[in-house]
């Protein structure tokens, strides 16, 4: 439902791409500002006269007036009429003063869509603990107006109008807010004095807002569960007929009015006092900003470390950058880079010749012999090291137990499958009492039979995983007994189903037990 209310329709923005665009834009802000003087249509001179006044002084005839004005009308942005009030005296003047356009209510809401984007990006968020206390204000104004029968409902009206922009005002710049704090959480500035100064400037703020914030918040919460003792329910109807909404041709106004109010109150609540006692918004609010303090106080301290030593990684570097663009050879070039990397380390000086005796230590390392260097010290840094090889467990404990758990489960299986061999029809009720895993094999069974598509006789026909267990299962009677099986764990009942299983073997299959000669077996 609310992305279907926030659906936009396809040409409802097209004005604000395109060659054109900053003409379309224009034009629906002429008829904006007409709107504000009440002129609710123009014509085509008045059209120009209002981008005049907007600013626009370029050359604009006719044709292209009116082709800007007509693709408009096509995105469904302006309505145009005829004028048949108006008196003409030529041809021309009939022409050119008999259409009259205006705005749609999609046009409106387009316009009011750009203005209100453009103001977005010209905006900062902020944390102001005056809107939460006008908030508690507001309030404490609704409690003291609902216990008294005097106060007019147009006043409870406009109160509840201010406490719903506040709220709104909160929410707004709440997000807008946290979306700049984390961006300037992740920002890394070019000058480290002006971003230390917006950082810590920052801090001092956050500090500010979190000061008495749960005794604001607390007190809120108070607020909005008196205004419910006194009953949102006369609160939003004091506040309609104090709205005296005006009569609409599209139905009854109140509905919608009094459904945005709901939704209203249930955002204060969400932020404050929560129906679900689940976290309040405000508090999670609270924690984003100490954490953002913490985090804020990390970087400022990084940055404060970082210009108390001499040198930084970054600054080395930057610095070597500067040798390698002044370098005047290749060969240069390789050597610095050698040097500052040491990619041409002698990790093989310790190395000895296999019977040191044989070499003298006055030798130069030219005329002794060569010691064989492992690529291992040159990949990982480390030579081999050759140890006595690990001792092989013996396994065959483990083996052993293994093949008797493959023998108890095969024989468990086989038992089973006995057990459920009913050597041609039966009902499901003489299975009578059986053992839990039996019974999870046979509720397997039962399974995949009614999951399986019947025959035309009504028979459901379906085997195991390996096909060689096959149950045929066929409704239960007209009666609708019900079948009852008892285990160890507790008792099984549902529909008193005819069944056949197979089992394999080709063995003469043994019928099931029924409770009573299940009884008297086991006494």
């Amino acid at each position: 439902m609310l992305l279907e209310a926030m659906r936009v329709p396809p040409e409802m923005f097209r004005f604000t791409t395109g060659e054109r665009a900053e003409l379309y834009v224009a034009i629906l802000h002429a008829f904006g500002e007409a709107n504000e003087r009440l002129e609710t249509a123009l014509g085509l001179d008045d059209v120009r006269g209002r981008l005049r006044s907007l600013g626009r002084l370029d050359p604009l005839d006719d044709k292209d007036l009116t082709a800007a004005l007509g693709s408009l009308r096509d995105w469904r942005l302006l309505d145009i009429t005829q004028n048949h009030a108006e008196d003409y005296r030529t041809a021309d003047e009939y022409e050119r003063r008999n259409l009259q356009y205006s705005l749609t209510k999609r046009g409106e809401a387009a316009l009011a869509g750009v203005v209100h984007a453009m103001g977005v990006l010209a905006s900062t968020g902020a944390l102001q603990t005056a809107v939460l206390d006008a908030i508690a204000d507001r309030l404490g104004e609704l409690v003291a107006q609902l216990g008294d029968p005097g106060v007019p409902d147009r006043r409870i009206f406009s109160t509840l109008v201010e406490l719903e922009g506040h709220l709104e005002a909160l929410r707004g710049n709440t997000k807008q807010f946290n979306g700049e704090l984390q961006r300037l959480l992740r920002a890394e500035g070019p000058d480290q004095e002006t971003f230390r100064e917006v950082k810590s400037a920052t801090v001092a703020y956050l500090q500010e807002f979190t000061t008495n914030l749960e005794q604001r918040a607390h007190a809120i919460a108070n607020r909005v569960g008196l205004v419910e003792d006194r009953g949102v329910v006369l609160l939003r109807h004091r506040a309609l007929v104090g709205a005296e909404l005006p009569p609409t041709s599209g139905g009854d106004p109140a509905v919608a009015w009094l459904e945005l109010r709901r939704a209203r109150w249930e955002g204060l609540r969400a932020w404050f006092l929560p129906v679900d006692g689940g976290t309040p918004r405000v508090q999670q609010l609270f924690v984003v900003a100490r954490r953002a303090i913490i985090a804020l106080l990390q970087v400022l301290d990084r940055i404060t470390e970082s210009r108390r030593r001499s040198t930084s990684a970054a600054a080395d570097f930057r610095e070597l950058a500067r040798w390698f663009a002044v370098a005047p050879t290749e060969e240069d070039l390789h050597l610095l880079w050698s040097t500052a990397f040491g990619l041409g380390s002698a990790r093989h000086a310790h190395l000895a010749h296999p019977d040191p005796e044989l070499v003298v230590s006055s030798a130069r390392w030219v005329d002794a012999p060569p010691v064989q260097v492992s690529a291992l010290l040159r990949s990982a840094g480390r030579t081999e090291r050759f140890t006595r090889t690990g001792r092989v467990r013996d396994v065959a404990a483990v083996k052993a137990a293994r093949a008797e758990s493959a023998r108890a489960e095969r024989a468990a299986l086989k038992a089973a499958w006995d057990r459920l061999d009913t050597a041609g029809g039966t009902r499901l009720s003489r299975f009578g009492r059986l053992d839990h895993e039996v019974l999870e094999r046979l509720l397997d069974l039962l399974g995949r039979a009614l999951a399986a598509t019947p025959d035309r006789h009504g028979v459901h026909r379906a085997t195991t995983g390996d096909g060689r267990v096959e149950i045929l299962l066929r409704p239960p009677g007209a009666q609708h007994e019900q079948a009852v099986l008892r285990t160890p764990r507790g008792v099984f009942t549902g529909p008193d189903y005819d069944i056949e299983i197979r089992t394999p073997g080709g063995r003469a299959a043994r019928r099931p037990r029924g409770p009573a000669e299940g009884a008297a077996t086991t006494g």
